[in-house]
């Protein structure tokens, strides 16, 4: 079976993580998550007990690639200051650990956060450029969603360092930010040369999580096994919902 691609195909992906904290935990939870045959796979490394030892994490990355097979995975070191767990890598440990996942495992894709530097950018961009390996260029935000102009200034961010795909997820505190971030996918659809993720967290951003793929976004999350982010829903629930909407709307 031929690899999955963000943002190919008329249905956006569904993507499911991996949270684990030890080594049996997270390959437990990848074999009980591919039996419900997601898209994509991602693992938030951040949640690793050991992510100092570079080796270790090379060597769970490289098992996880070899048991998903065609199954793509996306290697995230999520930021405390956008979400994710307490780590005790600097931010340039942060970089090396990503460009030695490029390096050595074959992993498809990485995700690096907007609001590091646009050297560092510029460095990883070198690497998995001669390995082959996507970036993933993201934005993150627990506590409210940003005015309009903001989010779309942040997907032009992700264009112009030359990523590979714009991932932005914020949190909805109403319906009206529910509708902005549909606007915004939609636009940058419209607009944007790279495929987009976009996502509001919460209750009331569940909604884009199912109707998201209509205004553009490329990839959806569910929940495997552990949720990564407030929000997420049951992937058996959502494919269910994508599969009434892909009829709905006639998309071909």
């Amino acid at each position: 079976m031929e690899s999955k691609k963000i943002g190919e195909g008329n249905q956006p992906l569904i993507c499911t993580p991996l949270v684990g904290k030890e080594q049996e935990d997270i390959l437990r939870e990848l074999e009980n998550v591919l039996q419900k045959q997601p898209d994509l796979i991602e693992w938030r490394a951040d949640f690793f007990a050991e992510i100092a030892n570079t080796d270790q994490v090379l060597s769970i990355a490289q098992k996880i690639k070899g048991r998903a097979g065609d199954t793509p995975i996306i290697f995230t070191i999520r930021s405390v200051r956008e979400g994710g767990q307490p780590i005790s890598l600097t931010d340039r440990e942060v970089l090396n650990l990503i460009k030695a996942v490029c390096r050595n495992t074959g992993i498809e894709y990485v995700d690096y956060e907007l609001s590091y530097p646009e050297e560092s950018f510029k460095e990883l961009r070198h690497i998995s450029a001669e390995s082959n390996t996507k970036i993933i260029a993201s934005y993150h935000n627990f506590n409210f969603t940003p005015k309009m102009e903001i989010l779309i200034n942040k997907i032009k961010d992700a264009q112009n360092l030359k990523a590979d795909v714009a991932k932005i997820a914020v949190m909805a505190e109403s319906l009206q930010d529910v509708l902005n971030v549909l606007d915004v996918t939609l636009e940058a659809k419209n607009t944007l040369r790279i495929p987009l993720i976009s996502m509001a967290m919460g209750e009331y951003g569940s909604i884009t999580r199912m109707i998201g793929g209509v205004f553009g976004s490329a990839v959806t999350f569910a929940i495997g096994e552990s949720s990564s982010a407030p929000g997420q829903i049951p992937i058996d629930e959502l494919k269910s919902v994508l599969s009434i909407i892909q009829k709905s709307v006639n998309q071909k």
